[in-house]
């Protein structure tokens, strides 16, 4: 944005960010709701996934190495998706994540079990 102030043609310019570029702070968790519903059901899961939602959302992942910097047991898949264990592997976590919008699109938490019964990388 540029624009020329009053006589003396002096040029401002406002810099904001592009949402997920390198410069962004922490990345956008859609959809808590998600988490909360599955704490609700399960609620030995309400710590971890507590532990991991604030992980991400202070995070700055913009390149799957920073996610492996911090969740070394995150695996991925491809489509960008990442599947992390919560609470020592009883429960399953599938994201998917646009790094260049610095965006984590909740697609899947469950048990074991039920992830065995998915196509996590069609999620």
């Amino acid at each position: 944005d540029e624009h020329q102030d009053g006589d003396d043609q002096a040029v401002t310019r406002t810099i904001a960010p592009k949402p997920g570029s390198w410069y962004s702070l922490c990345v956008h968790i859609v959809s808590r709701k998600t988490l909360r519903d599955f704490r609700e059901r399960h609620s030995d899961a309400e710590q971890p996934l507590r532990a991991w939602y604030s992980e991400a959302a202070h995070a700055s992942w913009v390149h799957p190495k920073n996610i492996k910097a911090r969740c070394p047991a995150a695996s991925f898949l491809t489509e960008n998706r990442v599947v992390f264990i919560i609470k020592g592997n009883t429960y399953r976590l599938v994201v998917h994540i646009r790094y260049d919008m610095g965006r984590v699109y909740i697609r899947f938490v469950g048990t074991h079990a039920e992830y065995d019964k998915i196509d996590a990388a069609a999620i």
